[in-house]
C-alpha cells in the first residue's frame, strides 16, 4: 500500500524539480523530504529518481509513477471533499415522510429553504398515507400521534403542536353565526367523512362525540380534507377536521371551533438517531418549528 502523504511529497519534488525547492515549498527540511523519497523508493521497489551533478533528476519509472499520482491525488482531493459535503449536510440523500395536511402547510416552505440551503442534496417525500412497507423507515417523519409509519425505536422524538378541531360549514348555515360551536349541536347534521384510513385523527372525533352521548351521522365517505370541504362546498352537509386541514377555504366556507368538548390531535416529528447531527436535519427541524411558530400567531 503506497503512502499518499509521501506521493504528495514526490510529486512536490517533482514539480519544483529539487528536493530544496520542495522542502521550501512544503514547509519541510531537505532531510525530511529525502526520507520520504527513500521511503517511497522502498516501497514501490522502484529508482524514482537519481543524482545529477548537484541536484536530482527524476527517472523514467518516476516521471510515469509522478503523472499517475497526480490523477490520484486529484481524485483524493474531489473525495476529501465529498466527504467534507457529507459530513455538512450539503450532499447525500434524506427521506422525509409527512401526512397530507401537514404536506400542504409545512411541506412546500420547509423543502424549498432545503434545497436553496443544501442545492446538492437529495429529499425524498413520502406522503404516510401513500407509503409502502418496502419504502423503507424515513430519516425524518411528521406524523400525528398514535399514527407513526413504523416503530419510534431508534428514533428521536419531538413534539411540534397540539391543535384542536374545528367544523367547515356554508357561511348561511345556521351555526355560521356563532364564534364557537358546541359539539353537540352537530348530533343531527349530515356529517362528510374525511379519514378513510380510520387512524388517530378519526378516533379524536369520535371520542370526542361519544362524550356528549352521539355517534356522527356520515353520510359521505372520502379520502381527505380537500375532497371533504367539497363535499361540504356542494352542500352536501358538514365536516369535522383538525385547523390545519382547513387551510384556505373555498369562497361561500367557513371554519368555526369546536368546543365542548374540543377535539384534538397532536403533531410530532421524529428523527433518525443516526442522522440527528446532520445539519440539513437540524435545519429541517427548525424550519419546522418555524411553520408551527407562524401557524400558533395566525
Amino acid at each position: 500500500m503506497l503512502d499518499v502523504h509521501r506521493l504528495r511529497i514526490f510529486r512536490a519534488v517533482v514539480a519544483a524539480g529539487s528536493i530544496n525547492g520542495a522542502a521550501a515549498a512544503l514547509g519541510y527540511t531537505p532531510s525530511a523530504i529525502s526520507q520520504h523519497l527513500t521511503a517511497l523508493q522502498r516501497e514501490t521497489g522502484l529508482t524514482l529518481v537519481e543524482k545529477h551533478g548537484r541536484g536530482i533528476e527524476t527517472t523514467a519509472a518516476g516521471r510515469t509513477l509522478a503523472e499517475e499520482a497526480a490523477h490520484v491525488l486529484e481524485r483524493l482531493a474531489e473525495l476529501e471533499s465529498l466527504v467534507a459535503d457529507l459530513r455538512s449536510g450539503r450532499v447525500g440523500s434524506l427521506s422525509v415522510s409527512y401526512f397530507a395536511s401537514a404536506g400542504a402547510a409545512w411541506i412546500p416552505p420547509v423543502i424549498a429553504a432545503i434545497t436553496h440551503e443544501f442545492p446538492r442534496l437529495r429529499v425524498d417525500l413520502r406522503l404516510v398515507e401513500l407509503a409502502h412497507d418496502s419504502s423503507g423507515d424515513p430519516d425524518v417523519e411528521i406524523y400525528v400521534e398514535g399514527a407513526a409509519s413504523t416503530s419510534l425505536r431508534g428514533y428521536e422524538v419531538e413534539e411540534l403542536l397540539s391543535e384542536p378541531y374545528v367544523v367547515v360549514l356554508p357561511e348561511d348555515h345556521l351555526l355560521a353565526g356563532r364564534d364557537h360551536v358546541e359539539l353537540a349541536a352537530l348530533r343531527d347534521e349530515r356529517w362528510v367523512d374525511n379519514d378513510v384510513s380510520r387512524g388517530p385523527c378519526r378516533q379524536s372525533i369520535l371520542d370526542a362525540c361519544s362524550v356528549v352521548g352521539f355517534s356522527p351521522g356520515f353520510h359521505i365517505e372520502t379520502h381527505d380534507y380537500p375532497t371533504a370541504i367539497s363535499f361540504v362546498a356542494a352542500g352536501v352537509g358538514i365536516t369535522v377536521l383538525p385547523r390545519l386541514g382547513a387551510g384556505i377555504l373555498p369562497p361561500g366556507l367557513v371554519s368555526r371551533p369546536l368546543i365542548n368538548p374540543t377535539p384534538m390531535r397532536t403533531i410530532a416529528v421524529r428523527t433518525r438517531e443516526a442522522v440527528r447531527d446532520n445539519p440539513a436535519v437540524r435545519r429541517i427541524i427548525d424550519l419546522l418549528r418555524e411553520r408551527v411558530d407562524v401557524r400558533q400567531a395566525a
